[in-house]
């Protein structure tokens, strides 16, 4: 596994300058702004990941304010009351995506977020307490009490609200195998724990964010 000076140099290379280098990179929300967010709003980050899984990104971002508007602004209280058979007339209005399964997981991860907030004070101090040197296992939370949420969709999610994660895209796995860290896609506890240690290697030499680590790993790869 190449040292985090070898990669930074390789992304100055290939971009040409630190400046060009940082323009690429995005930054996390902090822990205050992560603890702050309302639950109604990880709900609805939550379910457009979800509904977002497989379509065009611009589809389901131009359909969303029907969303907020027939989920009651995804406040989990509300939606958590949400019976099967109004699930089923929502089939019916062509202002959504009429996908009965993802339709069905709102009110699911509603009461997964209400769970958690009885347990937490709120469902922001579990995203923003949880270390990120351990951030795989808030992704295996995630699948396992939330509802469609496995797989790339729980970092993916916790990327949309600013947690810091990595993400594994086809491009980071690639980099990950060529740098001997892997030598298949990582899906088992065991191969995430070594992707784990070796982005936990480069945060602690480089002090950088590991979805900044995560980009410029990807560049890594030669297309």
């Amino acid at each position: 596994m190449h040292s985090y000076q070898w990669l930074n140099e390789y992304c100055l290379n290939r971009f040409g300058s630190a400046e060009a280098l940082e323009a690429r990179l995005s930054v996390p929300q902090s822990v205050n702004v992560l603890q702050r967010m309302p639950d109604d709003r990880y709900l609805s980050a939550m379910s457009l990941r979800i509904f977002r899984a497989g379509l065009k990104h611009s589809l389901v971002d131009a359909k969303w304010p029907a969303f907020e508007e027939m989920f009651f602004g995804f406040d989990p209280e509300k939606v958590v009351l949400m019976s099967g058979e109004h699930l089923e007339r929502l089939m019916q209005d062509v202002r959504l995506i009429r996908h009965l399964a993802k339709l069905k997981s709102v009110p699911q991860n509603a009461q997964f977020i209400l769970d958690v907030a009885r347990e937490r004070g709120s469902f922001g101090a579990l995203i923003a307490e949880w270390p990120v040197t351990e951030i795989v296992d808030l992704w295996h939370l995630l699948a396992k009490r939330g509802n469609q949420m496995g797989g790339l969709s729980a970092p993916r999610f916790l990327r949309m609200v600013g947690k810091d994660t990595f993400i594994l895209t086809e491009d980071v796995v690639a980099a990950l195998r060529a740098q001997g860290v892997i030598d298949k896609a990582a899906t088992s506890r065991r191969d995430l724990a070594r992707v784990q240690a070796a982005f936990n290697a480069w945060q602690a030499e480089s002090g950088r964010p590991l979805c900044q680590l995560s980009v410029m790993l990807g560049h890594t790869v030669n297309h």
